[in-house]
């Protein structure tokens, strides 16, 4: 196993290589030569999680806070027309992605399987968590650049106001990773195109 240290200074995702791995019959699961189908069922189930929606309402509502107390031009931020707009269609993308994630939770207590459906959640999913970052970001404008990793480490000085700014910069690093783990959203939509679209 050999550790990967993220780009916002963390580690908690790996690289793993397995070699010449012999597995006891007795610790076999599932028939012989069917590991990938099981694995395929089990990244299904994964992915289609991986939409996030709870965790994106939470940072939503996080956002709107964050611009409702920054100023721009003398007034809070999210009454600026323009960033408002971009929280908006977020919201609306967020609420389509619940309802489709509904419709999937209601196929699946049928004894349905997620499918290509799956890789859809998770392309959206985390560009949606991304994109509230992004925007995160942008709302905490100067501040986004004390990132509390870098006060960590010996520096005794107190975190500049407001509290929210100080974990902004970490979490849009730390965000950049979701679109690669668990297959990356450009191996999604190779299995969007042949599942789904039959291309």
């Amino acid at each position: 196993m050999r550790p990967i240290i993220t780009i916002d200074g963390v580690h908690e995702v790996n690289d793993v290589f397995l070699d010449d791995v012999r597995v006891p019959l007795e610790n076999c699961i599932g028939e012989e030569n069917r590991g990938w189908d099981y694995a395929k069922f089990l990244l299904g189930h994964e992915r289609t999680s991986m939409a996030g929606t709870a965790r994106s309402r939470r940072r939503l509502a996080q956002l709107k806070l964050i611009a409702a107390n920054e100023v721009s031009s003398g007034r809070p931020l999210i009454e600026d027309d323009a960033f408002a707009r971009q929280v908006a269609r977020l919201e609306i993308e967020l609420t389509a992605l619940e309802i489709t994630e509904l419709r999937a939770l209601s196929a699946a207590s049928r004894g349905e399987q997620p499918g290509g459906q799956a890789s859809l959640f998770k392309i959206k999913g985390t560009e949606i968590q991304q994109r509230l970052t992004e925007l995160a970001l942008e709302a905490v404008g100067n501040y986004a650049l004390v990132n509390r990793p870098t006060l960590r480490h010996g520096d005794n000085h107190p975190l500049p106001k407001p509290e929210y700014s100080h974990i902004v910069t970490e979490e849009y690093l730390n965000a950049r990773k979701k679109s690669i783990y668990g297959g990356s959203n450009e191996i999604q939509r190779n299995i969007i195109a042949k599942a789904i679209l039959g291309l």
